[in-house]
């Protein structure tokens, strides 16, 4: 797929927010937390718990809504097929 010129240009002066590393570990430790709490059997299960955390991918998006902090994090669902 190409893309155009543009796109490419705009791609280039846009960067990803520089997340404090206190950020990124709240971010994973609220999302491990979830985790535990809809998915029970991972509890007792560290290894499985850090795979599914892995599985699930986290990226960083500028906020763009009013009363948005100024970094997002998405997580990007596993393609189950």
């Amino acid at each position: 797929m190409k893309t155009g010129f543009f796109q490419r240009i705009r791609g280039a002066f846009r960067r990803e927010p520089q997340l404090h590393p206190v950020d990124r570990q709240m971010a994973k430790k609220w999302i491990k937390e979830r985790l535990v709490a809809v998915f029970p059997q991972l509890r007792n299960n560290p290894r499985a718990l850090e795979r599914a955390y892995q599985d699930l991918g986290m990226d960083v998006e500028p906020g763009h809504d009013e009363g948005d902090a100024e970094a997002v994090f998405v997580l990007n669902a596993p393609d189950l097929r």
